[in-house]
């Protein structure tokens, strides 16, 4: 829960402006002496908003109310909410008794029409309307239109509004108002990143016989696009680079030269691939989400599906307004590639089982993923680091120029810190076992068992290495656990030469006691000496800066002081430079030694990965590289609309930047059929997201080009820059404004709810979700007694519930563990934990719309509850008014101005979602169960 501030900082930009204020104007409904068809009933009252427009002439659909049963004088606790380009816009209210929901059938009992404008400008601001049939004849009632305000039911009983029984009448809604309408500009979150806000407004009771204001707000976000691309443009600069690097490996025999052509083959068709895919999404303009029926195309397959913003805006009467936020997006999952062979983590682990024995066949080192991403990091530091010691040894002679001792000590401080961190990141086994694999894959290499074999005079000639006889183990590197065999290197002459027949093939099974590979011209030595050389490079430079600072001082406490300018002014500005010009330069030369060999040695790594993995490997990789891009550009829109809303409060953005923010993804799918391959996809890429790092840097200007989150990095590690205004930075700490990376901990959750989660636990396997939620609880565990250590628990969120954290965390433990059919509890708790610790929400099912719909405005119903005071009479119609509008995907089309004219007889389509639709019998689940059973039967057969 986040509670509005009286000076809460406005995020709003038009054309690069911020705009003064947003002007809507929201209306509540009643009707009174309705009168039904039939005379021996009460209505069923459902009111339709329409917009007539005045271009085309026909009505375009705006809004609805729910439906308000047997009553002939409801209050309507839906409202309707208008933006500022109404106020002169003809309004049309249509009332509809409806008969049927399910069928969606009603007839028309009556039509008034009005202007926005003409009700702000009576004294009261409402309007009491006849109602007149289609015919012009009869009045059907009245309908009362009034502005919706904070004080118009100040003093009033709101028990009354309690519709549902025939014996109330209806209020007058319209008492003066004693308050100023909320401002508008506080609730909505349209800026550079959100757009196409679309509104919803309701009344509801507390227990106290009060009234609260709920306000929906969802909105589209534009990283949705945005992301995705700059993602995109990121693989492709890293694989081509990763191609350069290949082809900057030197010579290499042939049976490596040709791997290398194919990796780089491969490399090529992915690069061509997104390149093809970013062009076509560049020719997108103007769509901000990707709508379900979209989730299998192929150009769209790196974008997430119905990615929404949602917020909940609750406002009481001489209380604080509070918001509670959520992110909405279909399940990240590669769709198009489908879910015939499983998800990323079963694939994953197939494909590690598989590649060690792909390794031996082709005669290749194998890597762990560990070892893996150690190649990728040492890579990535280093081409960080290199430039940057570069830069810093500069700024170390520029002020040895200036004979400017406080810059001499600062150049130093930073250029000793960052050799210090490049010298420890090459400090592993791992380079310089790469380094003796690369020399033994380079022409004519012989290793030394083999030369001693050739002294001996068994055999003249080359020796063949053919894939089981010439497998000659390397070095073991450092930390490797027992169960990862040693990697193997093969000499390098595997084509053009004969295999081993008879006693050379005996003499060459014989395993010499030393089984490092060596070269003539390569001493093993060498790379230690060379690393070395950087950090006595480095105490060169510190020993020289020491020697010219005390000669200095010594120099000025010796002289006379009237002689102490004399002394100052005889210094010869270039005299530190020169002396320490020599060491700098070395240390340079050192660096970019140690950065070239490094990179070759890690490339080599990075090439033998690539031929272990050809080709499922690749194609795992555009699969991961898909979901991966999914959660991110969730991620993302949930992080800016957080960061937003806790601007004002300092305790959340200390929690950001002396530990980070939990990011919660709650999960719908079931354990059956393809979403299980969703959920493996969707476990991996939240997984993913650790990698990533957020950081907040000042505008250039505002204009909204200059306040789109930034993308940076590559696969092992990206950082998402969100730019803010230079006022609104100003007011951030020191930390986040000196660029301190922001961390984020993903957790994710997943029960499933529907009917195939009840097949899934009576006759199918489970272990996935329980696997799931028994790991990510781990994480959350963690996460909060790092939380609990270095931040105040005052810096969170205060709520009506006393439960402590503590606890939460051992029921939602107790939970996990426990064999229980659809423990929806797992979602309530996890859902609780994170809001307690200013955490950021996302709910997922297959397409964000049904499931993921009844989940939120359970989990907004719940909220009002335990935190409003809802009354517990209105708890389940409050849930029926939520959930009584089109489904998530389709949200976009309420104010479409496309949707066309309404038809006069019949209100426009809705659904409506009760609970018993998650049920099925326990007779109809037989029957389906049979019905697929011979149908599979059939299929295979």
């Amino acid at each position: 829960m986040c509670v509005l501030a009286h000076q809460h900082v406005c995020l709003y930009f038009t054309g690069g402006n911020r705009t003064s204020r947003v002007q809507q104007v929201e209306l509540s409904l009643a009707c009174n002496d309705l009168v039904a068809l039939g005379r021996d009933r009460k209505p069923n009252a459902l009111v339709q908003v329409a917009v007539i427009d005045p271009h085309k002439q026909h009505l375009v659909s705006h809004a609805c109310t729910e439906i308000v049963e047997a009553n002939k004088d409801p209050l309507f606790l839906t409202g309707v909410t208008f933006p500022s380009g109404y106020p002169e816009t003809l309004v049309k209210l249509m009332v509809y008794d409806v008969k049927d929901k399910n069928q969606e059938s009603g007839s028309l009992l009556g039509s008034a029409t009005f202007s926005v404008g003409d009700l702000l400008r009576t004294k009261d601001e409402q309007l009491t309307l006849n109602l007149r049939s289609s015919d012009g004849v009869c009045t059907a009632g009245t309908v009362v239109v009034s502005r919706l305000k904070m004080g118009e039911m100040e003093g009033v009983e709101v028990d009354h509004i309690a519709t549902n029984t025939p014996s109330h009448r209806c209020p007058l809604v319209c008492e003066p108002a004693h308050h100023c309408c909320i401002d508008q500009e506080e609730t909505l979150l349209t800026g550079p990143v959100f757009r196409n806000p679309i509104c919803k407004v309701y009344t509801f009771q507390t227990s106290n016989s009060k009234r609260m204001i709920v306000r929906e707000q969802m909105e589209e976000c534009t990283l949705s696009f945005s992301i995705p691309k700059q993602l995109l443009s990121l693989y492709i600069q890293e694989d081509i680079s990763r191609v350069q690097d290949l082809t900057e490996l030197g010579e290499l025999s042939p049976h490596w030269d040709n791997l290398r052509k194919e990796v780089i083959t491969r490399y090529g068709g992915i690069i061509g691939s997104y390149q093809a895919t970013l062009a076509e999404l560049n020719k997108i303009t103007g769509c901000s989400f990707k709508p379900s029926c979209c989730k299998a195309q192929k150009s769209l397959e790196f974008i997430p599906i119905n990615l929404h913003t949602q917020r909940m805006r609750v406002s009481c009467l001489k209380k604080t307004d509070a918001f509670y936020d959520i992110v909405t997006v279909g399940a990240p999952a590669a769709h198009f590639q489908g879910f015939k062979s499983g998800g990323l983590q079963r694939l994953l682990s197939r494909y590690e089982a598989e590649k060690k024995s792909f390794s031996t066949a082709c005669q290749c080192i194998y890597y762990s993923p560990e070892h893996t991403a150690k190649a990728q990091e040492v890579l990535s530091i280093t081409s960080l680091l290199q430039p940057l010691i570069t830069s810093l040894a500069d700024q170390l002679l520029q002020a040895a120029q200036e004979h400017s001792s406080p810059g001499l000590r600062d150049a130093l401080k930073s250029l000793s810190d960052k050799t210090e961190q490049f010298v420890h990141t090459l400090k592993d086994e791992l380079v310089k076992s790469a380094l003796l694999a690369l020399h033994a894959a380079r022409p004519g290499y012989v290793s030394k068992s083999q030369k001693q074999t050739a002294v001996q005079g068994h055999h003249q000639g080359h020796i063949s290495t053919d894939s089981e006889q010439n497998q000659i183990p390397v070095q073991g590197l450092s930390g490797q656990s027992p169960a990862t065999p040693e990697p193997t290197v093969m000499c390098n002459n595997v084509e053009g030469c004969p295999s081993p027949t008879g006693d050379e093939a005996e003499l060459v099974k014989v395993k010499n006691h030393d089984s490092i590979p060596h070269h003539k011209e390569y001493d093993e030595e060498e790379w230690d000496r060379v690393w070395a050389n950087v950090a006595k490079c480095l105490n060169c430079v510190i020993a020289m800066v020491d020697k010219l600072q005390e000669e200095d001082d010594s120099k000025q406490e010796s002289a006379p002081e009237q002689q102490l300018a004399d002394v100052i002014t005889s210094h010869t500005p270039g005299d530190w430079k020169e002396q320490l010009y020599p060491v700098v330069t070395r240390l340079k030369e050192c660096v970019k030694e140690v950065v070239e060999k490094a990179r070759k040695a890690m490339t080599f790594v990075l090439l033998q990965e690539a031929v272990c993995s050809l080709p499922q490997g690749f194609a795992l990789q555009q699969r991961r590289d898909i979901v991966f891009s999914q959660a991110l550009a969730a991620l993302a829109c949930g992080f800016v609309m957080r960061l937003y809303a806790g601007m004002q409060d300092k305790g959340f953005l200390k929690q950001l930047h002396l530990v980070g923010l939990v990011a919660q993804f709650e999960s719908l799918l079931s354990t059956y059929s393809e979403e299980i391959g969703m959920l493996e996809d969707m476990e991996v890429g939240i997984s993913d997201l650790h990698k990533v790092m957020f950081k907040i840097t000042e505008a250039k200007t505002e204009d909204p080009s200059d306040l789109q989150p930034f993308l940076c990095g590559g696969r092992d590690h990206f950082t998402v820059e969100v730019p803010l205004p230079q006022p609104i930075f100003q007011t951030l700490p020191e930390e986040i404004k000196n660029g301190r990376p922001l961390r984020v901990f993903p957790v994710l959750f997943n029960v499933g709810i529907n009917e195939q989660q009840t097949i899934a636990e009576r006759f199918g396997d489970i272990s996935l979700q329980e696997r799931i939620n028994q790991k990510n609880f781990e994480i959350l565990d963690a996460y909060y007694k790092l939380l609990s250590e270095k931040v105040p628990l005052e810096c969170l969120p205060c709520f009506q519930a006393q439960t402590d954290i503590k606890e939460l965390l051992e029921t939602l433990g107790q939970n996990v563990v426990t064999k229980k059919r659809k423990n929806v509890e797992i979602l309530w708790i996890a859902g609780a934990i994170c809001r307690r610790l200013n955490g950021i929400r996302f709910t997922s099912c297959k397409s964000a719309k049904d499931r993921t719909s009844m989940s939120v405005t359970l989990e907004q119903c719940a909220l009002l509850r335990d935190e409003h005071q809802l009354s517990k009479d209105f708890f389940v119609r409050a849930l029926d008014c939520m959930r009584s509008r089109l489904t998530q995907g389709d949200t976009w089309q309420w104010e479409d101005p496309e949707a066309g004219t309404v038809t006069e007889n019949k209100p426009a389509s809705r659904h409506f979602y009760p609970i018993a639709l998650l049920l099925v019998s326990s007779h109809l689940l037989v029957v389906w169960l049979i019905l697929s059973l011979v149908f599979l039967l059939a299929k295979y057969q």
